[in-house]
């Protein structure tokens, strides 16, 4: 066996040294790729082809053999020469594969976008490889046991058991077969996966409404959508026809607004069940493949292998919290049914009829504009996102100690995409980008992209990857409540990025069960009038959100919020039979797992006619996470309230926030870090108030 492991690792580096000559011999072109200006030198993302992220990524390679020979020639094992020299393996190979798959995400050219994933995928499997190398392993072994280790400070001892805790994760202490097949499961789980996003990211589905079908949907949104004034038919014009994409940007102002439930049921179907004809078969083979990697790897499930590394540790703790909060969450949820499904009788007079999922947000939003006198499509002229971004910038800044300069005329892959500069006391601190509005081929998520780690001297660069409603000619993009939100979480994690400024790249992110706590905490901002209303201004009038609507706004808040969070566990739920009751003699097939935890919920059947696993970005590329949004939450909720006890503004509580929490990463224990900033050990009761339920 052992002779075995020796010839598959002098493979791979007779593999990786033809590369390098191969690079070698073109060194010359390399000089103007756009990747390899320097450290901290801006992308001329503009100018990047195909072949100069082909020529990044052979760089790459060529560049990580010779410090893999390095790291393997040592005669004596040190933390220098072998775990920092680990660490800025992982720094220059994620740097890379960040870029390569930051571009299949967002690049306009479909050449690059897939020679992005492409590049992405073979630095993936270098990763594999290097992880799973006994070479490697033994000179860590080795330091770990010697009387170095015993002398190093927190952090570095941390780095150490981490990443040789990365190393068992990769099955470096598998036989040959094992580590064999293991290899060949993470590829025959990666290709499928991406296939997976890029069959929802260009999924092209319309739904064609005419006058009747389009009644109650905003007039300035069916303007964006107008195709025609329509055609003679029977001697008469059929009136305006609308031709509506299903993406995330137009769900909620249709699911929200639309009079007519067979336009509701028509565009919910077709949103749940995008790419389904496709994606159904390819979760149910990447389920079937990492139920097969667990196992390889000696775990039950893999629901157990993935949570190790997570504060949850196994999924016994994560059962307990979720059926916990199912407990605390179905009597809410029944009322709540219970009161929009009457609402749905007084409005269509027929006292037989039963509330469906594609009815949850019209009746919702009908509740609210009666009893609360707030109509959601009416207040979004009062977050128009330029103001929204500002006034969220000027919060951030105010709140963190930073200063955000734009950049002018930045190099970037689209048009629509804004450069931004992070300065602390007039250094340069990071540097972010944000594409915020939906077109072709984009990932359709909302997403903080991390792109470099910022270890060392190295600044920080990541992205705001969104795909809120876009502007036109007469209307600046206008958001909802819920893209509101959206907004100030996802650059709560933009921050949490740019606030990493320590040693190791291997130490940028935190425990996975946590990041979600650092960016929802500043979701508590706009619940605060004083906050809201520096911003909340009406773009055509300039008026400022009065007080009064706000309150009704916070108080509406309640309708539905039972359901909200049953749904919420049917996804946690879902993830979690998923992965972590998987019969590998008997799949249940993913429709059966969704009826399943309707029963279990006992609530409503929320997925009636859709396949919304076929278009759910989570359960294919952060399996066994949805739990960490609840999870997290219970930090986020807690640490709030330090706060709200010195100021919402108070800029000494905000640094302190972004020195022990938000740039910690995983340098010290969270647990740690966050009593230390609360003052007292961390507890779940401003959790569970917020809950409202």
């Amino acid at each position: 066996m052992a002779l075995k492991k020796k010839l598959l690792c002098f493979a791979l580096i007779v593999c990786l040294i033809s590369v390098t000559k191969s690079f070698s011999q073109s060194n010359r072109k390399t000089l103007d790729n756009p990747f390899l200006k320097g450290s901290n030198v801006p992308v001329n993302y503009a100018k990047v082809t195909s072949k100069d992220v082909e020529e990044y990524t052979k760089h790459t390679i060529a560049k990580v053999t010779k410090m893999i020979v390095s790291i393997k020639k040592q005669k004596t094992t040190s933390f220098a020469n072998v775990f920092d020299a680990m660490d800025e393996i992982k720094n220059k190979i994620g740097t890379a594969s960040n870029n390569c798959f930051m571009l299949n995400w967002v690049s306009t050219d479909s050449i690059i976008r897939t020679k992005g994933l492409a590049s992405y995928q073979l630095l993936d499997s270098l990763s594999t490889t290097i992880y799973s190398d006994m070479g490697i392993y033994n000179k860590m072994k080795s330091f770990k046991a010697s009387s170095s280790y015993k002398t190093l400070n927190g952090n570095k001892q941390i780095l150490v058991d981490d990443m040789i805790e990365g190393f068992e994760r990769s099955g470096v202490n598998l036989t040959a077969n094992q580590l064999a097949k293991y290899k060949k499961l993470t590829k025959e789980i990666g290709e499928p996966s991406s296939s997976y996003s890029n069959n929802m990211n260009s999924s092209k589905e319309i739904l064609t409404l005419d006058e009747k079908g389009a009644d109650g949907l905003p007039e300035s949104f069916k303007a964006n959508y107008k195709t025609a004034e329509g055609t003679p038919v029977t001697g008469e014009l059929s009136g305006a026809k609308y031709e509506i994409p299903i993406i995330n940007a137009t769900s909620d102002p249709v699911l929200s607004n639309a009079t007519s439930e067979t336009t509701r049921k028509a565009y919910y179907i077709k949103f749940y069940d995008r790419a389904a004809d496709k994606n159904i078969a390819i979760l149910d083979q990447m389920a079937k493949k990492r139920d097969e990697l667990a196992k390889t790897m000696g775990y039950p499930s893999y629901a157990a292998y993935a949570l190790v590394p997570k504060m949850a540790n196994n999924p016994k703790n994560v059962w307990n919290f979720l059926n916990d909060l199912i407990s605390r969450s179905k009597e809410k949820a029944k009322k709540d049914l219970a009161l929009l499904e009457l609402e749905k009788k007084v409005e269509i007079a027929i006292q037989e009829t039963k509330l469906e999922p594609w009815d949850i947000s019209y009746y919702k939003n009908q509740i609210i504009k009666k009893q609360y006198q707030i109509n959601n499509e009416e207040l979004r002229e009062y977050f128009p996102m330029d103001g929204c971004l500002k006034g969220m910038m000027d919060i951030y800044q105010k709140l963190l100690g930073l200063e955000f300069k734009k950049v002018t005329n930045p190099s970037v892959w689209n048009d629509d995409v804004d450069m931004y500069e992070v300065y602390e006391s007039g250094k340069l601190k990071g540097r972010f980008y944000l594409d915020l509005f939906p077109r072709p081929n984009k990932e359709t998520w909302f997403y903080g992209v991390n792109i470099v780690s910022g270890k060392g001297k190295e600044i920080p660069v990541s992205m705001l990857l969104g795909n809120f409603t876009k502007p036109t000619k007469t209307t600046p993009s206008l958001l909802s409540q819920k893209e509101l939100k959206t907004l100030f979480h996802e650059f709560g994690h933009i921050m949490n990025m740019m606030s990493y400024h320590g040693e190791f790249s291997s130490q940028q992110e935190s425990k996975a069960d946590f990041t979600e706590a650092m960016s929802q905490i500043f979701e508590n901002w706009i619940l605060d009038y004083d906050i809201v209303s520096t911003f909340a201004k009406n773009y055509k009038t300039g008026e400022t959100l009065p007080k009064a609507t706000f309150e009704k706004m916070l108080q509406s808040k309640k309708v539905g919020s039972g359901l909200g969070a049953i749904q919420m566990l049917q996804r946690c739920l879902f993830d979690m039979n998923l992965y972590d009751k998987y019969n590998a003699d008997n799949p249940t097939p993913s429709d059966a797992i969704w009826q399943e935890t309707n029963k279990q919920l006992d609530v409503m059947d929320f997925y009636a006619q859709t396949h919304y696993q076929a278009n759910w970005i989570h359960v294919n590329t952060h399996p066994v996470y949805m739990y960490g949004y609840l999870w997290s939450e219970v930090y986020a909720m807690d640490m709030f309230t330090e706060f709200q006890k010195n100021g919402l503004l108070d800029t000494k509580t905000g640094i302190r926030y972004r020195e022990l929490i938000l740039a910690n990463g995983t340098q010290r224990d969270i647990v740690k870090a966050v009593n230390e900033f609360l003052g007292r050990p961390s507890d779940n009761k401003a959790y569970i108030k917020s809950l409202g339920l």
